[in-house]
């Protein structure tokens, strides 16, 4: 049986290239072969699926991550600790606008995952 995590992480760096390679179409077109990569990884129909819907949402947690950080220290920086509660407040809104919209990544590259674990077993 092949590891979840490594199919989902190996996954996430072909939809990652891909996307950055071709704009616009990248993210369905390299979720759907990114979540195919990571069942073929994952190794089984359950384990695929769920190392690619992890690989297609990676992307949105990161931005999410570095938004909410990124603009609560901005916002200190530049005004005190109103500045930090509105700039996380903000990176807040904008993590979940990221995590909604890599959700349809994720669903594409769930069902890549599915494809690609029953190819594997």
């Amino acid at each position: 049986m092949g590891s979840i995590w490594l199919g989902a992480f190996v996954g996430f760096l072909v939809v990652l290239v891909l996307a950055l390679l071709f704009p616009g179409i990248g993210h369905l077109v390299g979720g759907f072969i990114g979540g195919i990569v990571a069942g073929l990884v994952a190794r089984g129909v359950g384990r695929g699926l769920l190392a690619g819907f992890l690989a297609g949402i990676f992307g949105g947690i990161i931005i999410a991550v570095l938004a909410f950080i990124g603009l609560a220290v901005a916002g200190g920086i530049t005004a005190g600790v109103t500045g930090a509660l509105f700039g996380g407040l903000a990176g807040l809104a904008i993590g979940i606008i990221a995590i909604v919209l890599a959700a349809f990544t994720a669903i594409i590259s769930a069902i890549g995952g599915l494809i690609g674990g029953a190819i594997a077993r």
